[in-house]
């Protein structure tokens, strides 16, 4: 077993810092794949809700890695149900107007 070790890494402007036993170059991989996710999603939903794009990125990659990995990986109910809630996530964020900052 590897030891620890902190990587740092930039997402969404903000700097952190994670303990991580993969290779630091896996890790850095993986932290800009959910940026790059992240800064889409905001664009496609105009939300400013950092959770919220946060979430739908995390729904968006996970569902991903579903399709990649085929029903063999994923019971076919976790697919239908992840698809079913990224689905109905957008569909609010849709219905919710823009931040647009203090009135």
């Amino acid at each position: 077993m590897a030891d620890k070790q902190t990587v740092p890494v930039q997402i969404q402007g903000r700097e952190y810092r994670v303990l991580a036993q993969a290779d630091p170059e896996s890790v850095r991989r993986a932290a800009q794949l959910l940026d790059e996710t992240m800064e889409k999603v905001r664009a496609r939903s105009r939300t400013v809700d950092t959770v919220d794009v946060a979430v739908l990125a995390g729904l968006n990659i996970a569902n991903t890695l579903v399709l990649r990995r085929g029903a063999a990986a994923f019971p076919a109910a976790l697919s239908g149900r992840l698809a079913a809630l990224a689905d109905l996530v957008e569909e609010a964020l849709a219905e919710t107007p823009a931040y647009l900052g203090p009135s």
